[in-house]
């Protein structure tokens, strides 16, 4: 078996295992990617407790909060979805998107904070605790 189909496979099994947990409404341990308002949408109604992080790859600011935001989804209940501005501006202009790294925090369906700019892990934590 090649290196190409064996990362395929792992790929395969992975998306499997996130699907799952995400339809049990638990977090996948690792960011979600979304793409567009229908999958930002299910994301909310799925997840009680959802951080999502626009962003962009050109962002060094958003580069930085990559390994916070990552060791925060594999921490907590909390799933973490990414959404690329790039490529969503639409939604990015619909949720008042205006700088990156911008989070956005839904409790139980409903929007409750956004942050703009590099956050410090404590930050999220203490997000998490006061819509706990």
């Amino acid at each position: 078996m090649s290196e190409s189909d064996t990362d395929s496979e792992l790929d395969a099994i992975r998306e499997e295992k996130r699907a799952e947990l995400e339809s049990k409404g638990e977090s996948p341990g690792e960011p979600i990617h979304l793409n567009g308002e229908a999958e930002l949408d299910a994301a909310v109604a799925e997840h009680d407790r959802l951080l999502v992080d626009f962003h962009a790859d050109w962002c060094g600011p958003c580069q930085m909060m990559n390994p916070t935001l990552e060791a925060f989804a594999a921490e907590t209940d909390v799933t973490v979805a990414k959404v690329d501005v790039d490529e969503n501006q639409a939604l990015a202009s619909a949720y008042g998107v205006r700088g990156i790294p911008n989070l956005l925090y839904f409790a139980d369906g409903e929007q409750v904070q956004q942050l703009t700019g590099l956050q410090q892990r404590e930050t999220l934590d203490r997000l998490v605790e006061q819509y706990a």
